[in-house]
């Protein structure tokens, strides 16, 4: 009975705490992203220890849940309807700026002196984004227009790219340390085939059903149970749950009459989820994760800066008609970073134990892009003109 009580005060707390933020961020220039993380991390071991121990052992199926929802909600913003309205520039601007980061990032590890195989790591690393983070800003501001649309189109790819450069700096990684890559190549053609395969055979039923099921609590029961499928179907076979969610998104925003019926079902219950999956990572935040890394953290972070700035400035070239300070607006919101580079960096320490101590310096950059990146997101889309005052 203690047990019940302490975990029901406990998600109660943790869910209210969330209002809190929601209401500063009203009153302030900070994204709720920000502010959740920044409650939680005052709120966790590194400073007030308000947070009991059995919150922590939630963190990966919230997480999991949330993200399941994000993907698939990103998958609406990929419909025939928006892809030929911003669909070349999506493609141009998603690739440009996963490679032009890896490529920047690489390049400064090498000259900082860091061995090749962890540079090449490092360099997969780099591009990994933060669709839950960016997503909640849009949503949060309500903006709506060619620039936020092109960013929710750009951060639903950007992570299917970033896997695939990922499992092939991999398996470079370990063809250079003497070890056969094939098999990891074969892993991560499994993560991304096996999720895009996974999301379009749930997606079909889902599509097929959607419309003929009565509007309100069944669609939401509909929605929620195709959803919560999907992201337990991909952690049991390996797959990536965020692009298999995606997919799924995609199939049913493609084939479904009636689509927007389950993905305004999701919106209606996906804050809640996303409160606890900030506030729960701002309490996995360790000041000395910043100390441990010193030179090569400020190397690495200006590193991917750089990137995401020149990448978007290469992949708007083939646009016309676009604003003068697109491109550079388009770098500033995509700095976000979140829980898919640190799954990334948890999977390379898994095939490099000796890369384990730069596991510390990504959890330092991360939280750095996931607490100051919403902010300039948020920034970018009142630059470009698409919040209502």
């Amino acid at each position: 009975m203690a047990d019940t009580a302490r975990i029901l005060i406990t998600l109660g707390g943790l869910l209210l705490l969330g209002v809190v933020s929601e209401a500063i961020g009203r009153r302030t220039r900070l994204p709720r992203v920000s502010l959740t993380m920044l409650i939680g991390f005052a709120f966790g071991h590194a400073a007030l220890d308000l947070i009991p121990d059995v919150a922590e052992t939630w963190f990966p199926t919230i997480a999991n849940v949330a993200l399941v929802m994000v993907g698939f909600l990103l998958g609406e913003r990929l419909s025939r309807d928006a892809l030929g309205r911003h669909g070349r520039l999506v493609l141009s601007l998603s690739i440009a700026v996963v490679l032009t980061t890896a490529a920047c990032v690489f390049v400064a590890m090498l000259a900082l002196g860091v061995s090749f195989p962890f540079a090449l790591l490092l360099a997969g690393i780099a591009p990994a984004t933060a669709p839950a983070a960016t997503a909640d800003v849009v949503h949060e501001l309500r903006a709506e227009g060619p620039f936020s649309s092109t960013l929710l189109g750009i951060v639903a790819l950007d992570d299917a790219w970033g896997l695939l450069l990922f499992s092939v700096l991999l398996a470079a990684a370990e063809f250079w340390n003497g070890a056969s890559g094939l098999s990891v190549l074969g892993i991560g053609a499994w993560h991304i085939g096996g999720a895009l395969a996974l999301g379009a055979g749930i997606g079909l039923p889902m599509a097929y059903l959607t419309g003929r099921i009565e509007p309100g609590e069944p669609t939401l029961a509909e929605a929620l149970g195709f959803v919560l499928l999907c992201g337990g179907l991909a952690i049991y076979f390996d797959v990536s749950l965020l692009l298999a969610a995606m997919t799924m998104g995609v199939v049913v925003a493609n084939l479904a009459h009636h689509h927007e019926r389950p993905f305004h079902a999701i919106e209606g219950i996906e804050w809640p989820f996303l409160i606890l999956f900030f506030l729960l990572a701002g309490t996995e935040l360790r000041v000395d994760s910043f100390r441990a890394t010193g030179a090569v953290l400020a190397v690495y972070v200006i590193a991917r800066v750089a990137g995401r700035l020149i990448g978007a400035k290469l992949g708007a070239r083939p646009a016309d008609g676009l604003r003068a300070d697109f491109a550079t607006s388009m770098g500033l919101a995509l700095m976000p970073q979140a829980g898919v580079a640190l799954g990334m960096a948890l999977l390379a320490t898994q095939r490099f134990p000796e890369f384990r101590p730069y596991l510390s310096l990504v959890i330092a950059a991360t939280v750095l892009f996931e607490l100051f990146g919403p902010v300039l997101t948020r920034r970018s889309l009142i630059r470009m003109g698409e919040v209502d005052a």
